[in-house]
């Protein structure tokens, strides 16, 4: 079995033409993790291989040398990197889930261009995938992938890891494609963000666009869940904990003092994007060396910036200004022995970078949105019993681990200023590496290493859980089981909840009138005196009584506090007096609550919020049972908490009082029960274990199976009288033919 790891772009670099191509494999902290998780699985990448060729020589030759190393290439063209990488991707997605509205560009050649880029790695994913192999998507450029994939495979175990921040509903709302994009993320079993606050954003999104309802940190779509959860990334800490260790590092360490000499040195190490907060450090330095002249040729900030997209309009613009405020900063302030601002516009090797995480007194990391930011993480790795003060936006995901980082708010530039002069160059020696030693206890346990461990553990434990939720879906062959047992019944129990059962879930109530096929099924089955039809509600009797009067069914409603039974209604409970004060609570709620209403019942008070807005409607829900329990305990009353409703009701009856009623009054030899809500489940636990359950919509614990939508509902009930009509005709065709056999021989005995 394998494990298909895909990415935008394979963890190699690439070099050659004209069909003679090297590859050698880049260690990034993706690329590094994954390569040490240890798993029986044998892990396979897929993903661009960084060169564009049409070429068919070139990709035969790039294709066999990448699958030498498990890697398998998607071919893609120049117009497709420039309108799904550069375009979609980082011109429309980027710059929104970084907060940077402004920058966002919309087209719809870059949105036909990712869905299309997303199907060509869909397609080399199923070209390759068999059945018990699993499929980790890595990040924003394939968020559709995962969707693709379960409209496909609807049983393949796919997890997908958000790398960057996933932004507050109110922005991600922007996106004309909002819709498109979270449904296929919701293809994927597993889903993890850096941070707690990214999946809070997540969870609101989803709610609120799709109208879906996450429990605690599970959706249920269909017959399995979708979990989500935070998993911040780790680094591989050991590599940088150890690395002065390393003669090269060594060397380098001894090259960046003599380059510094007795100087302060501050790193920045960051690349080219406007979302790292550059020109606001500049700002934050410019000032420092403006209020503290005593710092003049004593402090270096070394500025380290990794090229990055330059070609792009907004990202050649930013480096022109960081280009100038260094520059003006040089100009003001350098002297014959000393520059203020040392500038690479470069990368560095992994030596050299270890060797200025190593002697640098202060790391100033300070992005205005980082999804995790590993440097940070890694310049406290590197100190080696060497002291060291890391200032860190509170806006990068890895403030939340390094709490003993001195935290700022990347946009204050007096904060940067202040963090810079009155903390991290007056902080003693001793409390810099009590902060570092703190910091790199979480560090060294939370590793990139443990980081992809505990996301497969996570996804494997989620995928299980869906293997056996699917167990319950009734497919064909379960509804021949259950036909079977039908069949072979004499006295038959049918219990059918109505609203999101037998017809779909309305956001008026009043709206849901049965249609004349359900009465036409509903008929056909109570016209078989083997059957005992019975609409088990959370509706009053009036209404029950207009709709289905005129049909020879039993009927319960109001949660059993009212029953027919041979065309005559019985209340098992007196009308309850409702008091002022509980009133008063609900309609306050229903005032405070835009599109929600009261619905006032004999034996019970029904708030329903389906209409409204999903957060809120949640939110009052959780206030209004708060409000009401201590009114509800006085007057020994049942607060119920349906889908999207609260119901307060006399706790005597409910729809398992109702089963209980109807079991002690007859013995039946099949009995089944359909219902969509948490007050089906009182029905479910009341019936004997034998019994057939069905749980429309989410898997349900206390059915025994499930069916994933309504609209399956009358199809199934139409299933139960196809076959009892054939096995009608089989057994008089059978007995037709014994009656015959029997005359033949009678005839026969008496001739001879």
């Amino acid at each position: 079995m394998k494990l298909y790891i895909i990415s935008n772009r394979l963890p190699v670099k690439a070099a050659g033409s004209n069909g003679t191509f090297v590859f050698s494999r880049s260690e990034g902290g993706l690329a590094t993790g994954l390569d040490s998780l240890q798993t029986s699985y044998e892990k396979h990448w897929i993903g661009w291989p960084g060169v564009c060729t049409d070429n068919e020589k070139d990709r035969q030759e790039m294709n066999e040398k990448l699958q030498e190393m498990n890697f398998h290439p998607v071919f893609l063209s120049e117009k497709q990197i420039q309108n799904y990488y550069e375009g979609y991707s980082n011109s429309t997605l980027w710059p929104l889930c970084h907060y940077f509205y402004a920058y966002t560009l919309y087209k719809k050649c870059f949105w036909h261009s990712y869905q299309q880029v997303n199907q060509l790695f869909c397609d080399e994913i199923c070209r390759l995938i068999r059945p018990g192999d699993k499929v980790w998507i890595q990040d924003y450029q394939l968020m559709l992938l995962p969707g693709m994939l379960r409209k496909i495979y609807p049983e393949l175990c796919i997890g997908y890891f958000h790398h960057i921040p996933f932004p507050s509903y109110e922005l991600f709302r922007i996106l004309p494609e909002r819709a498109e994009i979270l449904k296929g993320l919701l293809g994927a079993d597993f889903i993890a963000f850096h941070t707690h606050d990214y999946m809070r954003h997540f969870v609101s999104t989803v709610e609120r666009v799709l109208h879906l309802d996450f429990n605690l940190d599970e959706l249920q779509t269909g017959n399995r869940v979708v979990r989500v959860d935070a998993l911040p990334m780790g680094i591989n800490y050991e590599l940088y904990h150890k690395a002065s260790e390393n003669e090269k590092v060594h060397q380098a360490i001894d090259r960046t003092r003599k380059l510094f000499g007795k100087h302060k040195l501050i790193l920045s190490v960051d690349r080219l994007d406007y979302s790292k907060g550059i020109l606001h450090r500049l700002h934050g330095f410019s000032t420092f060396l403006e209020r503290h002249p005593e710092y003049h040729g004593k402090v270096t900030l070394a500025m380290v910036i990794v090229p990055s997209r330059d070609h792009v309009g907004s990202y050649a613009e930013l480096k022109t200004k960081i280009d100038e405020e260094i520059g003006s900063i040089n100009g003001h302030y350098s002297t014959m022995d000393w520059t203020p601002v040392c500038y690479f516009y470069h990368g560095f090797s992994l030596e050299e970078l270890t060797a200025m995480y190593y002697v640098a007194d202060i790391a100033l990391i300070s992005p205005l949105r980082d999804g995790m930011n590993l440097v940070a993480k890694e310049y406290v790795a590197a100190k080696c019993d060497h002291p060291g003060v890391l200032i860190l936006s509170e806006m990068a995901g890895a403030a939340v681990e390094l709490t003993d980082a001195i935290q700022i708010n990347p946009n204050d530039t007096e904060q940067i200023e202040n963090a810079i002069c009155q903390e991290a160059l007056e902080m003693p020696e001793e409390e810099q590496k009590q902060r570092l030693q703190r910091m790199q206890s979480i560090l060294s346990v939370q590793t990139v290493n443990k980081w992809a461990a505990d996301f497969v553990n996570e996804l494997n434990a989620t995928c299980m859980k869906n293997d056996m939720l699917r167990k319950k879906r009734i497919v064909a062959a379960t509804i021949a089981q259950i036909k079977l047992k039908y069949n072979q019944a004499k006295q038959r129990l049918i219990l059918l909840d109505y609203d999101g059962t037998l017809t779909a879930l309305k956001p008026r109530p009043e709206d849901a009138q049965p249609t004349p096929e359900l009465i036409s099924i509903l008929q056909q089955l109570a016209s078989d005196p083997a059957n005992h039809i019975v609409i088990n509600s959370g509706r009053d009797h009036f209404i029950l009584e207009k709709w289905f009067g005129l049909l020879p069914v039993s009927m319960a409603a109001e949660h059993g506090a009212f029953y027919k039974e041979n065309g005559v209604w019985h209340k098992k409970i007196k009308k309850t007096e409702w008091g002022t004060g509980l009133l008063s609570i609900l309609q306050m709620f229903v005032d405070r609550t835009p599109r929600s209403h009261l619905e006032i019942k004999e034996t019970a008070l029904a708030w329903h919020y389906r209409e409204s807005d999903a957060w809120l409607g949640t939110l009052r829900a959780q206030q209004l049972v708060n409000a009401l329990v201590s009114i509800c305990t006085r007057q020994k009353l049942q607060i119920l908490q349906g889908n999207k409703v609260v119901e307060v009701k006399s706790p005597d009856c409910n729809k398992g009082s109702e089963v209980e009623r109807l079991l002690a009054n007859r013995r039946y030899d099949f009995v089944m029960a359909m219902g969509d809500d948490t007050t089906d489940e009182d029905m479910f636990q009341a019936l004997p274990a034998k019994a057939v359950t069905i749980k429309i919509g989410n898997v349900s614990k206390a059915a025994n199976y499930n069916l994933p939508a309504q609209s399956d509902v009358l199809p199934f009930l139409q299933s139960m009288l196809r076959k009892q009509k054939n096995t009608d005709t089989t057994k008089s065709y059978v007995r037709n033919r014994l009656t015959s056999a029997f005359s033949f021989f009678r005839d026969l005995l008496k001739t001879k």
